[in-house]
Protein backbone atom coordinates (compact mmCIF):
# COMPACT_ATOMS: atom_id res chain seq x y z
CA UNK A 1 0.00 0.00 0.00
CA UNK A 2 0.84 3.51 -0.46
CA UNK A 3 -0.10 6.87 0.59
CA UNK A 4 0.09 10.55 -0.07
CA UNK A 5 -1.45 12.07 2.84
CA UNK A 6 -0.04 14.09 6.16
CA UNK A 7 -2.00 12.78 8.83
CA UNK A 8 -1.79 14.34 12.44
CA UNK A 9 -1.35 12.79 15.92
CA UNK A 10 -2.53 13.94 18.71
CA UNK A 11 -1.44 11.44 21.70
CA UNK A 12 1.12 9.30 21.15
CA UNK A 13 -0.05 6.70 23.80
CA UNK A 14 -1.15 3.34 23.00
CA UNK A 15 -4.09 4.42 20.64
CA UNK A 16 -1.87 7.27 18.90
CA UNK A 17 1.18 5.13 18.38
CA UNK A 18 -0.83 2.33 16.76
CA UNK A 19 -2.14 5.19 14.39
CA UNK A 20 0.61 6.56 13.32
CA UNK A 21 2.10 2.72 13.00
CA UNK A 22 -0.87 2.10 10.86
CA UNK A 23 -0.24 5.41 8.39
CA UNK A 24 3.21 5.53 8.52
CA UNK A 25 3.20 1.57 7.40
CA UNK A 26 0.65 2.37 4.72
CA UNK A 27 3.06 4.55 3.35
CA UNK A 28 1.79 8.59 4.63
CA UNK A 29 3.72 11.24 6.48
CA UNK A 30 2.99 11.05 9.82
CA UNK A 31 3.44 13.75 12.45
CA UNK A 32 2.86 12.90 16.36
CA UNK A 33 2.68 14.95 19.52
CA UNK A 34 1.86 14.41 23.12
CA UNK A 35 2.15 16.61 26.26
CA UNK A 36 4.21 14.32 27.96
CA UNK A 37 7.68 14.37 26.55
CA UNK A 38 8.55 11.02 27.79
CA UNK A 39 5.87 9.43 25.89
CA UNK A 40 5.98 11.55 23.06
CA UNK A 41 10.25 10.31 22.58
CA UNK A 42 9.15 6.74 23.42
CA UNK A 43 6.79 6.37 20.83
CA UNK A 44 9.43 5.46 17.90
CA UNK A 45 10.47 2.60 20.09
CA UNK A 46 6.97 1.30 20.97
CA UNK A 47 6.03 1.39 17.65
CA UNK A 48 9.16 -0.59 15.91
CA UNK A 49 8.00 -3.39 19.07
CA UNK A 50 4.77 -3.47 17.46
CA UNK A 51 5.57 -3.65 14.25
CA UNK A 52 7.92 -6.64 15.19
CA UNK A 53 4.97 -8.12 16.87
CA UNK A 54 3.14 -7.63 13.60
CA UNK A 55 5.85 -9.53 11.79
CA UNK A 56 7.42 -6.79 10.35
CA UNK A 57 10.59 -6.86 8.74
CA UNK A 58 13.87 -4.49 9.48
CA UNK A 59 13.23 -2.75 6.24
CA UNK A 60 9.72 -2.37 6.97
CA UNK A 61 10.30 -1.34 11.00
CA UNK A 62 12.55 1.44 9.42
CA UNK A 63 10.75 3.01 6.43
CA UNK A 64 8.08 3.16 8.62
CA UNK A 65 9.89 4.96 11.37
CA UNK A 66 11.12 7.06 9.09
CA UNK A 67 7.86 8.45 7.73
CA UNK A 68 7.12 9.81 11.49
CA UNK A 69 8.09 12.82 12.59
CA UNK A 70 8.00 13.92 16.86
CA UNK A 71 6.48 17.33 16.75
CA UNK A 72 6.65 19.80 19.93
CA UNK A 73 3.27 20.77 20.02
CA UNK A 74 0.00 20.41 18.73
CA UNK A 75 0.16 23.72 16.67
CA UNK A 76 3.29 22.53 14.82
CA UNK A 77 1.93 18.80 14.01
CA UNK A 78 -1.07 19.96 13.02
CA UNK A 79 0.04 22.70 10.39
CA UNK A 80 0.02 20.85 7.05
CA UNK A 81 -2.01 18.07 8.18
CA UNK A 82 -4.52 16.76 5.73
CA UNK A 83 -6.14 14.24 8.26
CA UNK A 84 -5.77 15.01 12.30
CA UNK A 85 -6.49 12.39 14.77
CA UNK A 86 -7.21 12.99 18.56
CA UNK A 87 -6.43 10.16 20.56
CA UNK A 88 -6.14 11.77 23.92
CA UNK A 89 -7.81 10.11 27.49
CA UNK A 90 -11.86 9.58 27.50
CA UNK A 91 -12.12 13.39 29.09
CA UNK A 92 -15.10 15.36 27.27
CA UNK A 93 -13.63 19.11 28.46
CA UNK A 94 -9.72 17.62 27.28
CA UNK A 95 -11.29 16.76 24.02
CA UNK A 96 -13.26 19.92 22.99
CA UNK A 97 -9.88 21.83 23.72
CA UNK A 98 -7.79 19.90 21.65
CA UNK A 99 -10.20 20.28 18.91
CA UNK A 100 -10.49 24.39 19.68
CA UNK A 101 -6.24 24.62 19.21
CA UNK A 102 -6.51 22.23 16.52
CA UNK A 103 -9.03 24.14 14.36
CA UNK A 104 -7.04 27.49 14.83
CA UNK A 105 -3.96 26.00 13.68
CA UNK A 106 -4.76 23.22 11.02
CA UNK A 107 -5.52 23.81 7.19
CA UNK A 108 -9.17 25.04 6.76
CA UNK A 109 -9.88 21.51 4.83
CA UNK A 110 -7.82 19.24 6.93
CA UNK A 111 -10.52 16.38 8.06
CA UNK A 112 -10.42 16.43 12.33
CA UNK A 113 -11.17 13.12 13.56
CA UNK A 114 -11.56 12.60 17.68
CA UNK A 115 -10.98 8.59 18.59
CA UNK A 116 -12.82 8.14 21.28
CA UNK A 117 -14.71 4.50 22.36
CA UNK A 118 -18.26 6.18 23.47
CA UNK A 119 -18.51 9.86 24.16
CA UNK A 120 -20.81 11.54 21.66
CA UNK A 121 -18.84 13.01 18.73
CA UNK A 122 -21.84 15.92 18.88
CA UNK A 123 -20.58 16.92 22.23
CA UNK A 124 -16.74 16.98 21.41
CA UNK A 125 -17.18 18.91 17.70
CA UNK A 126 -20.36 21.08 18.94
CA UNK A 127 -18.42 24.16 19.66
CA UNK A 128 -16.25 24.09 16.16
CA UNK A 129 -16.99 27.02 13.74
CA UNK A 130 -16.11 24.37 10.80
CA UNK A 131 -18.31 21.53 12.41
CA UNK A 132 -18.95 19.32 8.50
CA UNK A 133 -15.29 18.59 8.59
CA UNK A 134 -15.43 16.66 11.86
CA UNK A 135 -16.24 13.12 12.50
CA UNK A 136 -15.69 10.41 14.90
CA UNK A 137 -12.63 7.45 14.29
CA UNK A 138 -13.39 4.95 16.89
CA UNK A 139 -10.25 2.32 16.60
CA UNK A 140 -10.22 -0.38 18.33
CA UNK A 141 -7.35 -1.74 20.90
CA UNK A 142 -5.06 -2.33 20.47
CA UNK A 143 -5.30 -0.42 17.04
CA UNK A 144 -2.89 -1.86 14.92
CA UNK A 145 -3.61 -5.15 15.19
CA UNK A 146 -7.53 -4.84 15.58
CA UNK A 147 -8.93 -4.46 11.97
CA UNK A 148 -12.09 -2.19 12.69
CA UNK A 149 -12.44 1.44 12.98
CA UNK A 150 -16.04 2.78 13.57
CA UNK A 151 -16.13 6.05 10.81
CA UNK A 152 -19.27 8.03 13.10
CA UNK A 153 -21.01 11.11 11.57
CA UNK A 154 -22.33 13.77 13.13
CA UNK A 155 -25.58 15.40 12.21
CA UNK A 156 -23.38 18.71 10.50
CA UNK A 157 -20.57 15.72 9.24
CA UNK A 158 -20.41 16.38 5.35
CA UNK A 159 -21.06 13.08 4.08
CA UNK A 160 -18.56 13.26 1.50
CA UNK A 161 -15.30 13.71 3.57
CA UNK A 162 -16.62 11.12 5.95
CA UNK A 163 -16.47 8.85 2.82
CA UNK A 164 -12.89 10.20 2.39
CA UNK A 165 -12.23 8.83 5.75
CA UNK A 166 -13.65 5.66 4.99
CA UNK A 167 -11.73 5.19 2.06
CA UNK A 168 -8.55 6.32 3.43
CA UNK A 169 -8.91 3.93 6.42
CA UNK A 170 -9.40 1.10 3.79
CA UNK A 171 -6.30 1.65 1.54
CA UNK A 172 -4.51 1.56 5.43
CA UNK A 173 -6.10 -1.68 5.37
CA UNK A 174 -8.44 -1.05 8.11
CA UNK A 175 -12.18 -2.33 8.29
CA UNK A 176 -14.05 1.11 8.22
CA UNK A 177 -17.54 0.92 8.91
CA UNK A 178 -19.86 4.17 8.49
CA UNK A 179 -21.87 5.28 11.76
CA UNK A 180 -24.85 6.77 10.36
CA UNK A 181 -26.18 8.40 13.73
CA UNK A 182 -24.03 9.78 16.65
CA UNK A 183 -25.24 7.81 19.31
CA UNK A 184 -23.26 6.55 22.72
CA UNK A 185 -21.28 3.93 22.13
CA UNK A 186 -21.48 3.53 18.58
CA UNK A 187 -22.27 0.23 17.08
CA UNK A 188 -19.20 -2.29 18.34
CA UNK A 189 -19.40 -1.16 21.99
CA UNK A 190 -23.01 -0.71 22.24
CA UNK A 191 -23.08 -4.20 21.58
CA UNK A 192 -20.14 -5.28 23.56
CA UNK A 193 -21.55 -3.51 27.06
CA UNK A 194 -24.96 -5.23 26.52
CA UNK A 195 -22.86 -8.49 26.88
CA UNK A 196 -20.98 -7.55 29.88
CA UNK A 197 -24.45 -5.97 31.61
CA UNK A 198 -25.20 -9.47 31.30
CA UNK A 199 -22.52 -11.46 32.42
CA UNK A 200 -22.22 -8.98 35.29
CA UNK A 201 -25.91 -9.36 36.19
CA UNK A 202 -25.31 -13.42 35.99
CA UNK A 203 -22.74 -13.23 38.97
CA UNK A 204 -24.17 -10.19 40.75
CA UNK A 205 -27.67 -13.07 40.65
CA UNK A 206 -25.86 -16.10 41.75
CA UNK A 207 -26.24 -18.06 38.52
CA UNK A 208 -22.90 -18.46 38.29
CA UNK A 209 -19.15 -17.23 38.86
CA UNK A 210 -17.35 -14.77 37.20
CA UNK A 211 -14.85 -17.44 35.87
CA UNK A 212 -17.54 -19.75 34.81
CA UNK A 213 -19.25 -16.58 32.64
CA UNK A 214 -15.59 -16.29 30.56
CA UNK A 215 -15.51 -19.79 30.22
CA UNK A 216 -19.02 -20.20 28.58
CA UNK A 217 -18.21 -17.47 26.23
CA UNK A 218 -14.79 -18.26 25.09
CA UNK A 219 -15.83 -22.15 24.49
CA UNK A 220 -18.90 -21.38 22.55
CA UNK A 221 -20.37 -18.54 20.52
CA UNK A 222 -16.92 -16.80 21.43
CA UNK A 223 -15.17 -18.78 18.73
CA UNK A 224 -17.15 -18.30 15.99
CA UNK A 225 -17.67 -14.74 16.83
CA UNK A 226 -14.98 -13.65 14.36
CA UNK A 227 -16.06 -15.07 11.12
CA UNK A 228 -20.08 -15.35 11.64
CA UNK A 229 -21.86 -12.11 12.91
CA UNK A 230 -24.89 -12.51 15.35
CA UNK A 231 -27.10 -11.40 12.14
CA UNK A 232 -25.39 -13.56 10.18
CA UNK A 233 -26.00 -16.09 12.93
CA UNK A 234 -29.95 -15.39 13.38
CA UNK A 235 -30.48 -16.24 9.31
CA UNK A 236 -27.93 -18.92 9.60
CA UNK A 237 -30.53 -20.71 11.97
CA UNK A 238 -33.49 -18.98 10.71
CA UNK A 239 -35.75 -15.80 12.24
CA UNK A 240 -39.14 -18.72 13.03
CA UNK A 241 -36.05 -20.06 15.98
CA UNK A 242 -34.55 -16.45 16.60
CA UNK A 243 -37.94 -15.49 17.21
CA UNK A 244 -39.12 -18.32 19.10
CA UNK A 245 -35.59 -18.36 21.55
CA UNK A 246 -36.55 -14.05 22.00
CA UNK A 247 -39.72 -15.12 23.60
CA UNK A 248 -38.37 -17.16 25.99
CA UNK A 249 -35.52 -15.61 27.18
CA UNK A 250 -35.65 -11.55 26.63
CA UNK A 251 -37.90 -10.64 29.27
CA UNK A 252 -35.76 -11.69 32.05
CA UNK A 253 -32.62 -10.54 30.96
CA UNK A 254 -31.25 -7.53 32.50
CA UNK A 255 -32.52 -4.29 31.18
CA UNK A 256 -31.14 -1.45 33.48
CA UNK A 257 -29.97 1.29 32.38
CA UNK A 258 -27.02 2.48 35.16
CA UNK A 259 -24.59 0.65 36.11
CA UNK A 260 -25.07 -2.60 38.30
CA UNK A 261 -24.56 -2.11 42.20
CA UNK A 262 -22.49 -5.06 42.09
CA UNK A 263 -19.52 -3.37 40.07
CA UNK A 264 -19.55 -0.20 42.85
CA UNK A 265 -19.51 -3.24 45.98
CA UNK A 266 -16.16 -4.83 43.91
CA UNK A 267 -14.64 -0.98 44.05
CA UNK A 268 -15.72 -0.52 47.68
CA UNK A 269 -13.84 -4.04 48.68
CA UNK A 270 -10.94 -2.69 47.20
CA UNK A 271 -11.31 -4.98 43.65
CA UNK A 272 -10.79 -3.14 41.01
CA UNK A 273 -9.48 -5.71 38.85
CA UNK A 274 -6.63 -7.43 37.35
CA UNK A 275 -3.99 -4.81 38.58
CA UNK A 276 -5.06 -4.55 41.72
CA UNK A 277 -5.24 -8.52 42.07
CA UNK A 278 -8.79 -8.64 42.27
CA UNK A 279 -11.63 -7.56 40.57
CA UNK A 280 -14.41 -9.39 39.15
CA UNK A 281 -12.26 -12.62 39.41
CA UNK A 282 -9.35 -13.27 41.81
CA UNK A 283 -5.54 -12.66 39.83
CA UNK A 284 -2.12 -13.63 40.87
CA UNK A 285 0.97 -11.13 39.91
CA UNK A 286 2.06 -11.31 36.57
CA UNK A 287 -1.62 -12.56 34.83
CA UNK A 288 -1.65 -8.97 33.69
CA UNK A 289 1.24 -9.42 31.82
CA UNK A 290 0.53 -12.89 30.87
CA UNK A 291 -3.47 -12.09 29.70
CA UNK A 292 -1.64 -8.95 27.19
CA UNK A 293 0.68 -11.57 25.63
CA UNK A 294 -2.00 -14.05 25.40
CA UNK A 295 -4.46 -11.64 23.52
CA UNK A 296 -1.41 -9.75 21.18
CA UNK A 297 -0.80 -13.61 20.31
CA UNK A 298 -4.03 -14.70 19.31
CA UNK A 299 -4.08 -11.67 17.63
CA UNK A 300 -1.48 -12.07 15.26
CA UNK A 301 -2.74 -15.57 14.67
CA UNK A 302 -5.88 -13.99 13.62
CA UNK A 303 -4.18 -11.74 11.33
CA UNK A 304 -2.68 -14.56 9.58
CA UNK A 305 -5.46 -16.48 8.96
CA UNK A 306 -8.69 -14.20 8.71
CA UNK A 307 -9.08 -11.38 6.08
CA UNK A 308 -9.66 -8.14 7.53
Amino acid sequence: MTGDQHIAVIGAGLMGHGIALTFARAGHAVAITDPVAEMLHSAPARIAESLTLLGADQGEIDAALARITLSPSTQATVADAQVVFEAAPEKLALKQAIFAEVEAHAPPDAILASNTSVIQISKIMGGLSTRHRALGTHWWNPPHMIPLVEVVKTEWTNPALAQSMFDLLARAGKTPAMVEKDVPGFIGNRLQHALWREAISLVENGICDAETVDNVVKASFGRRLAVLGPLENADLVGLELTQDIHAQVLFDLDTSGTPSPYLQKMRDQGRHGMAAGAGLRDWSAGDLEKTKARVAEHLRQLTAILPN
